[in-house]
């Protein structure tokens, strides 16, 4: 029990250490800030703005108004509050880029880790099919299982994540390849535990650094990937107020009322600005090179 409280209490110790060194990263300080603000949009959209009426309800009267008081981000073609899509926005594409990087990185971690861990045909086997996987255009990817599939918000869930399968394998084999003969590896095998319990208990939990600076970088690229498919029209379907969507409606109006593109588009480059700021502090923070 001892040994058990002296773990816990030694990862602890380093969690508030990899914390510590991030608050003192002033980029991913404030990257780490909008995100928590962007999160609490997306948790409270719903609270403050009524999704059938300021949302999705068509108001052809207040049609293309630009800017103002009364209407933040202007209007859209068909009278829609474009603030109130923006914000409402916000849920889709977090949950998107979310949601796509946890199929990843479930995926990924666990192909990796096996490749890593077994190693000759096993490892041979795995890391050939992610090669051919990685040899295909990942937005290409994207388009034919969302195009096989159909189009809805969970198939663009599964495509995105299916594309970051490749990455996650890599990285985490990589990571299990330099760990995997440590003492503590070869202590496991040796009292009996089963491949299971020393991959999953012993073997990745050293192995997390590379896979959460992997998991914060890819979450910025499922956004945008997300946000490609909308703008193509094979993402979340009309009218869901998707941030890719909304730069898809708005392009036809970019010269009369840019405002219905700059927003969404802004949208888009704080979210994944500051999640690749957070990435950045994080990969800083958990390099041991940089301690001293």
């Amino acid at each position: 029990m001892d040994n058990v409280t002296a773990v816990k209490k030694a990862h602890r110790g380093r969690a508030k250490e990899v914390l510590g060194r991030v608050a003192q990263n002033k980029g991913a300080l404030a990257g780490g800030i909008v995100i928590v603000i962007l999160i609490v949009i997306s948790l409270s959209a719903g609270f403050f703005l009524d999704y059938d009426t300021q949302v999705i309800g068509q108001n052809v009267a207040e049609r293309l108004q630009g800017p103002s008081l009364r209407h933040w981000f202007g209007t859209d073609e068909v009278g829609r509050d474009i603030f109130g899509r923006v914000m409402y926005g916000t849920r889709y594409s977090l949950s998107v880029g979310v949601a796509a990087v946890a199929i990843g990185l479930v995926l990924g971690v666990t192909l990796g880790a096996v490749a890593g861990y077994f190693g000759g045909t096993t490892e041979n086997i795995i890391m050939r099919g992610v090669d051919i996987l990685g040899a295909i255009p990942g937005i290409l990817l994207a388009i034919v299982i969302v195009s096989v599939l159909g189009q809805s918000i969970m198939n663009l869930m599964l495509a995105i994540g299916i594309t970051s399968v490749p990455q996650f394998v890599r990285i985490t084999r990589a990571a299990v390849l330099t760990v995997k003969n440590e003492e503590y590896a070869e202590a496991a095998k040796t009292i009996g535990l089963s491949h299971r319990k020393i991959i999953f208990k012993h073997i990745l939990p050293n192995c997390l650094s590379p896979i959460i600076v992997q998991t914060t970088l890819r979450m910025a690229s499922a956004i945008i990937s997300a946000s490609g498919l909308s703008f193509l029209g094979l993402g979340v379907p009309a009218p869901e107020p998707e941030w890719g969507a909304l730069l898809s409606a708005g392009r036809k109006y970019i010269r009369e009322y840019s405002y219905m593109t700059v927003f969404p588009g802004l949208a888009i480059m704080i979210t994944v600005l500051s999640l690749n700021l957070v990435g950045d502090g994080l990969r800083d923070a958990l390099d041991p090179k940089l301690k001293k």
